[in-house]
């Protein structure tokens, strides 16, 4: 199995974390903050997704991300949430661009994110890792997380990791 990596950064990495926590093909996510290589001082909150190609593509790790966070919302709290994926490499980041390109058409407003060289990552406190499968229950998580993991359900059921996410339901 060929492992990939990709950063993605928009919202909470909670919920970021929860999201792709929950799909087939990704084997581990690493939440944090990530800084672009453009601009090594400045962290915001993201994830790193390692994921197999060959069960999940690059592709469909962008249109997920674009479609689970406020990808399209220039909000005063960019500087801390930045809608950004970071590729490790310049091939992920032309294919990452293009389907950020290739997905505007999807939303009603033009989408913020943007496509960075991988800068720095730092790991957010152990105690917060898992945090939605530590505490599906919390009020933070049925009120942000769990809204992120419907629309999973509702437009990317065939990439869902069915052991951790009843498509019957809701989120376990």
């Amino acid at each position: 199995m060929k492992i990939e990596k990709i950063g993605l950064g928009g919202g909470c990495h909670w919920c970021t974390e929860a999201v792709y926590q929950s799909l087939l093909g990704v084997v581990k996510v690493e939440q944090g903050f990530i800084t672009p290589l453009e601009q090594v001082d400045s962290f915001s909150e993201a994830v790193v997704v390692y994921y197999d190609p060959s069960v999940i593509s690059l592709q469909d790790l962008v249109a997920i991300h674009l479609h689970t966070h406020a990808s399209s919302r220039n909000h005063s709290f960019r500087n801390k949430y930045r809608s950004a994926v970071y590729a490790f490499n310049d091939k992920d980041l032309i294919k990452a661009q293009k389907s950020i390109e290739d997905s505007e058409a999807d939303f009603n407003n033009s989408l913020v994110t943007k496509g960075y060289r991988f800068g720095g990552f730092k790991p957010s406190q152990d105690q917060f890792w898992n945090y939605y499968y530590k505490n599906p229950e919390k009020p933070f998580c049925k009120t942000h997380i769990s809204p992120k993991l419907q629309v999973l359900m509702e437009k990317f059921s065939g990439k869902l990791d069915k052991s951790k996410i009843n498509t019957s339901d809701k989120p376990v």
